[in-house]
């Protein structure tokens, strides 16, 4: 990297990521908490594991419906009205969880908390795409999703204080998970209005020459996608060919994160560890470990600048984890096979955003990436849902975790098909990052 380029790149990352990341992980920490609350919930209200499955899954329907609309109206109105506004209505939603008293009520508050916290990842993975030139984004978005897995590695025994409440003015352990950590997503929408520059042209806190620089090489970038690919209209992107099997692939990812992770407490209850502690902290396991290999996985891919097999490997290795989890006996070796299916499952995914983000900009980049995570967020209903049939059925996880290991395998598939497309290479990417820095004059409007 040049000089001016790692300069702005420490700056860029001091001041968005770790706001973005604490976003996020309070984003999840209100989606996850769901799963820990349910040791007691389920036994209070008297849901049967499909009426839980059917609720969980019951989020990602409105969730689906809104993403699209969302994201073409935060790259409308600016990233620090948008993202603010999803997180104040969030957080008053997930509180409102504890005034759930039957299947009736769940299902409601679920549909709502879907409509309402709908487009926040897209959104921001849009906004990271906006600062971010293409070399650097893998990183910098695997450091955004670790706070996915960090927050059940934190969310786990907080919540298993949390239940532990029970009784506690008159409140139930689980409603007490819900009260409290609604709180920190209300207090940091506020801030996200006040603290986020909508684009690189508004960052005051920039100095000139690195805003300069940036807004260069950002629209170079620009530039080369079109040239590649043609112009592609908001409208195109919504139904371009590779936006539709990366949204395949989503639909994989999705069915493993809410099928397996949304029952995954009840799975750890079921070998054997019994207390409500006891079964959060065994849960937070497997997202340590996926939270380590998702940094070390991304940073090897962006410096190699191959995305495909970085891709597919990790997603072949949660297909198979699932497989493990399911035919291995004993505790010890599940549990192990869990952590595969983790690591496999979050090591992937920032490199999968980094595939879908190579040949859109601007508002059809908002389009195409919010296509994506709402086709595959369908997986968000259909997945819990059959998990919670098939429990119901079988009175086992078993036959729901090959299945959703069979979406897997398609997944990897389709990435090593749709992988095959023309990539820019790192070398390229650099050589236009030097013939921009030398100019140190931006080619035209701003934006990725």
């Amino acid at each position: 990297m040049t000089e001016i380029e790692q300069r702005t790149m420490r700056r860029l990352s001091k001041r968005l990521v770790p706001f973005l990341l604490l976003c996020y992980f309070v984003s999840y920490l209100d989606r996850t908490n769901l799963s820990f609350a349910a040791l007691q919930m389920n036994r209070d209200l008297g849901l049967t594991a499909g009426a839980f499955g059917f609720g969980a899954g019951a989020f990602f329907l409105t969730y689906f419906l809104f993403e699209v609309p969302s994201n073409l109206m935060l790259a409308r109105v600016g990233a620090s009205r948008w993202i603010a506004r999803i997180m104040v209505t969030w957080g008053l939603v997930s509180g409102a969880m504890v005034l759930v008293r039957g299947e009736a009520s769940f299902y409601t508050v679920r549909v709502l908390l879907g409509a309402a916290e709908a487009g926040f990842f897209p959104g921001v993975i849009f906004y990271l795409g906006l600062w971010f030139p293409a070399a650097h984004r893998a990183r910098i978005i695997s450091l955004f999703m670790v706070s996915v897995p960090l927050s059940v590695v934190v969310g786990a025994p907080l919540s298993g204080a949390l239940l532990s409440l029970d009784g506690s003015l008159g409140l139930r352990g689980w409603q007490w998970v819900y009260i409290v950590e609604a709180v920190p997503a209300l207090v940091l929408g506020v801030v996200t209005f006040f603290y986020l520059s909508d684009s690189p042209k508004d960052a005051r806190w920039l100095p000139d020459d690195q805003r300069t620089w940036l807004v260069g090489r950002l629209e170079a970038e620009r530039i080369q996608a079109k040239a590649g690919t043609g112009h592609v209209t908001v409208l195109r992107a919504l139904t371009h060919p590779r936006i539709l099997a990366l949204a395949v692939v989503d639909v994989a990812i999705c069915s493993i994160n809410t099928g397996v992770g949304v029952f995954l407490p009840q799975i750890i209850q079921g070998f054997g560890v019994r207390s409500d502690v006891g079964v959060t902290l065994t849960t937070a396991v497997p997202y340590l470990v996926a939270a380590i290999g998702m940094v070390l996985w991304s940073r090897h891919s962006d410096r190699t600048g191959e995305r495909r097999m970085h891709t597919a490997v990790p997603l072949a290795v949660a297909a198979l984890g699932i497989v493990g989890a399911v035919w291995v006996p004993g505790a010890v070796p599940k549990m192990v096979c869990l952590c595969a299916v983790m690591f496999g499952l979050y090591a992937m995914q920032p490199v999968f955003w980094t595939l879908s983000m190579t040949f859109l900009t601007g508002a059809a980049a908002a389009g195409g990436v919010a296509v994506i995570n709402s086709i595959g967020n369908l997986a968000g209903f259909v997945s819990p849902y059959a998990m919670g049939s098939a429990k119901d059925a079988t009175g086992s996880f078993s036959v729901g975790m090959l299945g959703i290991a069979c979406t897997g395998v398609l997944g990897v598939v389709v990435v090593l098909l749709v992988g095959r497309g023309r990539r820019r290479t790192t070398a390229e990417s650099l050589s236009s990052s030097a013939e921009t820095a030398r100019s140190g004059q931006p080619h035209g409007g701003g934006g990725a």
